[in-house]
């Protein structure tokens, strides 16, 4: 798509998004300029007055028309409006289905980026390039594109009619034009407009600061700092109010004072050019032809200033649409999972990772290096090892997130860059250590998983879950909303609401992404059992930085720097005495740690370890 946007003009690209009312801009255009020319038809009639006036003058009274010319400027004033209410109704349902169709296609697009995209880039930044930008393109094409072409028709007709009496009056008035139109390349051409799109590339850059900034502010007050204390914020801001500063304050500085001037002062170069063909009108004896045609071209400079004022207003819309679309570019671009014309379906819930390699774009060196592994259908497989080693880019390499760089990740047999990517989502459930949920009920956020279940389905997930005690204290039960009239829950209990929409997904393959990190002992015995439930019957992933919790895997995968260390049993990983027994001692050191001088506390038995998500130690 950015090969075939680069050779069309912005515009043709815009209209694409319009569809089928794409007419509707076209029938709109054409009433703009239709409606412009209306509107310069009272300001003849005006003249037409103001000549008969003059011709009979002082005997006001003779000038019998004067009363028709004001009825017919009332009309073609009337007739101006309602063309132009026309001409607008025709571009506004234009817009409107262009900025919908610019959100539709946006948003189905990023439905088909990797998951990993959004770790990337800002949810923040993407609102403002899809959702502002659109809003953008709105303005130009219901009012601003309607306005430049109603505009340039008057002009033509303006300029057209300004050498009908005397072109060297006409040229007096059209000098401001000539002098406006200079001031606005002055602002808007050559060089200025690679400041402009330094701007809106500022703004986006403080659009997204801003987004980490505001998730940031709890942190900001607990340790009382300031907005410096978020230095890309800061730096942002700075470069924004630079860029703001340089483009608005030096550059248009000058040429919007001169081209407000003689735009707004269009009458004064009419003025001298009069007072130089004066002396001949009167030798001539014709004062009083000179005397109209100087109050024809006085009321037509009304029109040239208007109708510039207008221009500029417009140009500087279409500008920012430009720029605009850039940025709906960019989205559009964001980089799509690569479907299989010809996708397999998988035959187990059997996991195998083969030689597998993975490098994040930018990195220097990979996250993952020659990564083999097999989790069989019904097994638990952990995966363990030094912060950094690797552990989460593997597991989201599963349900593709990414895609290897190199070797291959299989489920049931099937490469997953073989299959369906919506087949491949429904052999997968996820529980992350931060799940997102939704400001709707308890119930609407477990059947997120299963939209079709049925309510005794979800009531199920919630008991297999351990959330029966979160249901029980809310005051409409699963049917209670989260984050309206006080209720909120915990960490723990958000993990276990999260757990039963894993649970409904009925998914044959679980990943587990450290899920007890935030929870307390409480919420961590019943997330326990939770995951006693989840598991039973299902090919389980987990991370895991408490090794206590991984001891009786079928299988613990140690990662370090991205290299598959060591694998095997906890049994045969501590008889082995590398890494992972480094790491069980240093874990049985810090469970038994007591404060200096503290009283002594019973401690359990650190050899005893706790049990695995799923599997009960007897």
């Amino acid at each position: 798509m950015a090969d075939t946007v680069k050779k069309k003009s912005d515009l043709g690209v815009l209209l694409e998004y319009a569809g089928r009312r794409r007419g509707l801009t076209y029938l709109g255009l054409a009433l703009s300029a239709i409606s412009m020319v209306l509107s310069m038809a009272p300001y003849i009639c005006i003249w037409l007055a103001v000549r008969d006036l003059i011709a009979v003058a002082p005997n006001w009274s003779n000038a019998s028309s004067v009363s028709l010319y004001g009825w017919a400027a009332f009309a073609f004033a009337v007739a101006g409006i309602i063309v132009y209410f026309a001409a607008l109704m025709c571009t506004h349902l234009a817009a409107f289905r262009t900025a919908s169709n610019i959100r539709k296609r946006g948003m189905a697009h990023l439905m088909r980026t990797p998951l990993g995209y959004f770790d990337n880039n800002a949810s923040g930044l993407i609102r403002n390039r899809l959702d502002g930008a659109s809003a953008e393109t709105e303005t130009l094409l219901a009012h601003n594109l309607a306005d430049i072409v109603g505009t340039v028709a008057m002009l033509v007709s303006v300029i057209a009619i300004m050498f009908v009496f005397d072109w060297r009056m006409g040229l007096a008035c059209l000098l401001a034009a000539v002098i406006s139109i200079i001031s606005m390349f002055a602002m808007m051409g050559g060089k200025n407009a690679d400041l402009i799109r330094e701007y809106q590339a500022a703004q986006d850059r403080m659009s997204k600061a801003g987004t980490e900034y505001v998730r940031g502010i709890p942190v900001v007050k607990v340790f009382q700092q300031t907005v410096n204390s978020f230095k890309a914020f800061k730096e942002a801001i700075d470069d924004y109010s630079e860029k703001a500063s340089n483009y608005q304050g030096k550059v248009c500085r000058i040429p919007q004072a001169v081209n407000l001037t003689f735009t707004e002062g269009a009458f004064v170069f009419l003025v001298p050019v009069a007072l130089f063909l004066a002396p001949g009108a009167l030798a001539s004896n014709d004062f009083a032809g000179f005397v109209t045609d100087f109050a024809f071209y006085a009321v037509f400079s009304a029109i040239i200033s208007t109708a510039l004022a207008k221009i500029m207003f417009a140009t500087s819309g279409m500008m920012l649409a430009s720029t605009a679309l850039r940025r709906i570019e960019y989205v559009m671009d964001a980089p799509t999972l690569k479907v299989s014309a010809d996708p397999a379906v998988p035959q187990s819930n059997r996991v195998e990772f083969k030689n597998v390699s993975f490098t994040y774009e930018g990195a220097a060196e990979p996250a993952l290096k020659n990564v083999s592994f097999v989790a069989e259908s019904g097994q638990t497989v952990a995966l363990v090892g030094p912060s950094g080693g690797g552990k989460t880019t593997a597991a989201s390499l599963v349900p593709r997130f990414w895609d290897v760089t190199s070797g291959s990740v299989e489920v049931g047999g099937v490469d997953v860059r073989a299959m369906d990517p919506h087949v491949l989502m429904d052999q997968i459930a996820f529980v992350f250590q931060n799940n997102h949920l939704f400001k709707t009920s308890i119930s609407e956020n477990v059947r997120a998983a299963r939209p079709e279940a049925a309510r005794e389905e979800v009531i199920a997930a919630h008991s297999a879950a351990q959330c029966d005690d979160i249901i029980a204290k809310l005051p409409d039960g699963i049917d209670t909303k989260i984050g309206t009239e006080g209720t909120y829950l915990s960490g723990g209990e958000q993990q276990r609401i999260a757990l039963a929409r894993a649970l409904l997904k009925d998914a044959p393959i679980v990943v587990l992404d450290e899920a007890t990190a935030f929870a307390d002992p409480e919420n961590e015995m019943l997330i326990q059992k939770a995951f006693a439930k989840l598991a039973q019957g299902r090919t389980v992933i987990m991370i895991a930085h408490r090794l206590s919790t991984v001891v009786n895997a079928d299988q613990i995968v140690v990662l370090d720097s991205g290299k598959a260390v060591e694998k095997g049993t906890h049994e045969e990983l501590v008889a082995a005495g590398g890494l992972y027994a480094r790491m069980w001692n240093d874990y049985n050191k810090a469970a038994t740690w007591r404060i200096a001088g503290a009283a002594q506390i019973p401690q359990s038995d650190p050899k005893r370890p706790e049990p695995l998500a799923g599997i009960e130690v007897m």
